[in-house]
């Protein structure tokens, strides 16, 4: 397994040293996606929150063993996901209340399907607001990012993506500055869990993600890895 990759455009994408042992992570980039409204993906969703209604019927979070994964990726980093939730499982607890998912534009649907799917947390950005090159990391003191829909999300001790401007990402929530607008057509995408996630299953996902995306948005996957610190 790899620690670091290269992206499509030469900028690298890495784990950094706090993060090695512990994690483990499937990236991928599409590029030439067109950002609009998603009736199919809508479909597809809600097909699968019936299917999760009936499956997870009656039983509360701890009791639904694909949470396990999310879960144990916070602890696994001091975070607890009592506390701070993954986003997956924020996904996961609407559908089960009943609520419909916000239907925003059919990449950022697309990413809610996958992550509703797996039941991991899924960041997903806009490439070309990404600054320079890519580390996953713990936050440091003080580092905090304006959230979407949300006030400053803050990273101390926490897993974090960062480019040379700071935080962007994490598996709770993404930032304002790097969110997929109505204009963007080149995408960064993360699934993140821990290294009790087999290699294979994670390129399982990471393929299975691309082609929701591809279908969903048009364009290309360009790349495609999954990363991680062990030997």
């Amino acid at each position: 397994m790899n620690r670091v990759a290269s992206l499509p455009d030469g900028r690298s994408l890495r784990l950094g040293d706090d993060v090695l042992g512990g994690l483990r992570a499937g990236a991928l980039a599409v590029d030439g996606v067109t950002v609009r409204e998603a009736p199919a993906v809508w479909d597809e969703t809600a097909a699968l929150a019936a299917d999760l209604r009936a499956r997870f019927a009656g039983l509360v979070p701890s009791e639904i063993p694909g949470l396990r994964e999310a879960r144990d990726l916070y602890r696994a980093f001091g975070m607890e996901p009592t506390r701070h939730r993954p986003s997956s499982e924020a996904l996961l607890r609407r559908v089960l209340q009943g609520k419909d998912l916000y239907r925003l534009n059919n990449v950022v649907d697309a990413c809610n399907l996958a992550s509703l799917e797996f039941l991991l947390p899924i960041g997903l950005y806009d490439r070309d607001l990404v600054r320079g090159d890519v580390t996953l990391r713990l936050g440091r003191e003080g580092e905090q990012y304006p959230g979407i829909r949300k006030g400053p999300v803050g990273l101390a001790g926490r897993l974090a993506l960062c480019d040379d401007e700071g935080g962007f990402g994490s598996p709770t929530s993404d930032s304002l500055r790097t969110c997929v607008h109505a204009g963007t057509s080149r995408l960064l995408a993360l699934i993140m869990s821990t290294r009790a996630t087999p290699p294979e299953a994670m390129r399982a996902r990471v393929a299975r993600f691309g082609e929701l995306l591809v279908r969903h948005c048009g364009g290309d996957v360009t790349f495609a890895a999954v990363l991680d610190g062990g030997p």
